[in-house]
């Protein structure tokens, strides 16, 4: 029964586009494999996508997903993606459905949510309000990671079988957000702030709620870039009611020549456990850092040199060189850090991506990097982690 409702859902998938073809309609394929640490992974994905007019001044856009592969075990995710009511008035607009929402620093909730956005554009800046819920996505889409019960459903395999309704759906938390945005003060700087308030609504002993305030400044100079931004958070749970807080600075050079040249200095610390009233960042979702460490930004200090350069129309490159360093001995206990460790630097990383379209409609992405604990403190035994993938985008229609 279960495979036959898949294969009908696929089939919807990939024959909307036919059905409506006088609207505007695609399909991206994506294939992609990786080897690390001497195990192979792969995964395919297929994304169709329909849009349409409302009158004269509305849009409607859906598209959905339908992943296979192997990461160790096999895997078949169906997926509903962006479906996006957009209706404007004048200076002002709405959006509903399931709409891409990012806080102004882009770790805090980044991503597709459920829920309704109403902005305004005037001479004093952008206004927005909106609410979003997490719980009727796939979990890993949504990757809420705020409390133990959300990481450790996000660490089970999706199982079709067996209670499908409490394993495939994230973490059901809503979150509001009320922001301004203005891209010249005094012709000088661009400003970018929010505040956002979550709420819990699973039901644990585990409840974790917080609000966080919210604000990015950005000062360009000729070809210079200043950003600065930070977060204060402010969290209750069962057991305490704490605040914590995250900052990030990044200083961008672009070279005028005819590569497109920029060189990027990055650093983002975020608070770890302090003691009972001073608690670690958390935010509702789990942005990932690193091309092989993957760490999250409890607890943890960030500081990246980055260099991209379009070498022509259709070849680019991406080089990376990082540095974690966790600020206490509790918050972060990931690999590389070794049993009872008293070291704060977990190592450096280098990574880069080569990306090559030879036709508007294909491309491919190479990407290699690695991971050295041996040149920190917090698990120097640790052996060294790498990984190479190779992946391809086809566009169809």
């Amino acid at each position: 029964m279960k495979n036959g409702i898949f294969i009908i859902f696929l089939t919807l998938l990939l024959t909307l586009p036919v059905s409506l073809s006088a609207y505007d309609f695609g399909l991206i394929i994506n294939v992609n494999g990786g080897f690390e640490d001497n195990a192979f992974d792969f995964k395919v994905d297929v994304l169709p996508r329909f849009s349409t007019l409302i009158g004269d001044n509305g849009e409607f856009n859906i598209s959905a997903g339908f992943s296979v592969g192997n990461d160790g075990k096999p895997f078949y995710i169906p997926e509903l993606l962006r479906t996006e009511f957009n209706i404007r008035f004048g200076d002002s607009g709405i959006r509903a459905g399931r709409i891409n929402y990012s806080d102004p620093l882009s770790f805090i909730a980044n991503g597709l949510f459920d829920g309704i956005q109403y902005q305004i554009n005037s001479e004093a800046g952008s206004f927005r309000a909106g609410a979003w819920y997490t719980g009727f996505q796939y979990k890993k889409r949504a990757n809420i990671q705020m409390s133990d019960d959300d990481l450790e459903g996000l660490s089970t395999q999706v199982n079709y079988d067996d209670n499908f309704f409490n394993n495939y759906f994230a973490s059901k938390r809503m979150f509001a957000s009320i922001g301004w945005e203005h891209p010249s003060i005094g012709e000088v700087m661009h400003l970018n702030t929010a505040v956002i308030a979550q709420v819990d609504l699973n039901g644990a002993k585990t409840n974790y709620n917080s609000q966080y305030v919210i604000l990015k400044a950005g000062i360009p100079i000729n070809n210079f870039l200043l950003e600065l931004g930070g977060s204060v958070e402010f969290s209750q749970t069962e057991e305490n009611i704490f605040t914590a807080f995250a900052g990030e600075l990044g200083l961008f050079l672009l070279f005028p020549s005819k590569f497109n040249s920029r060189l990027s200095f990055t650093s983002l610390i975020a608070s770890g456990i302090i003691d009972d009233s001073s608690g670690a960042f958390t935010p509702i979702t789990g942005k990932e850092y690193g091309y092989i460490l993957k760490a999250k930004i409890p607890g943890l200090s960030i500081f990246s040199l980055n260099y991209s350069s379009r070498f022509n129309n259709s070849l680019s490159g991406l080089f990376t060189a990082s540095y974690f360093v966790r600020g206490d001995l509790a918050t972060f206990s990931d690999y590389p850090v070794a049993a009872n460790s008293e070291g704060y630097f977990l190592g450096p990383e280098a990574s880069a991506r080569i990306t090559w379209g030879p036709a508007l409609d294909l491309q491919f992405n190479f990407g290699c990097g690695a991971f050295f604990p041996s040149a920190g403190n917090a698990g120097s035994k640790e052996k060294t982690k790498w990984r190479v993938d190779l992946s391809v985008i086809m566009s169809i229609l």
